[in-house]
């Protein structure tokens, strides 16, 4: 998620989406940088508006892909069959480590530097 938070930042200061600016804003806020994740981001978001994807992604309530599966498994119900739980999963891998409360405050400081 980093890596996505360092492009929106970018995209939110006007600043261009490249690897050069997306590897300063990760190494400001303190991340280990992987090279190969840089480049696929920057060639994933080339043709990507990100304004217009937030406001999209914005327009759609966040229960709604859980509300229509209720209401799925309410209608074959009613028709005598038994209701299926859905597995919600995410396309998106878990990048999260355990230890990145330890240095928030460094990290802050580091985009501070970057940022004046």
């Amino acid at each position: 998620m980093e890596y996505v938070y360092a492009a929106l930042i970018l995209n939110e200061s006007g600043e261009e989406i490249n690897e050069d600016n997306l590897t300063d804003v990760l190494d400001a806020a303190g991340v280990d940088v992987e090279e190969s994740r840089v480049k696929a981001l920057v060639a994933a978001l080339e043709d990507v508006d990100i304004d217009e994807a937030v406001s999209e992604a914005a327009a759609v309530p966040a229960g709604g892909a859980a509300a229509g599966g209720a209401a799925g498994g309410e209608a074959a119900a009613d028709e005598g069959g038994e209701e299926e739980e859905v597995e919600e999963t995410s396309d998106v891998p878990d990048t999260t480590d355990d230890d990145d409360d330890e240095d928030e405050e460094a990290s802050g400081e580091g985009l501070g530097e970057l940022f004046g």
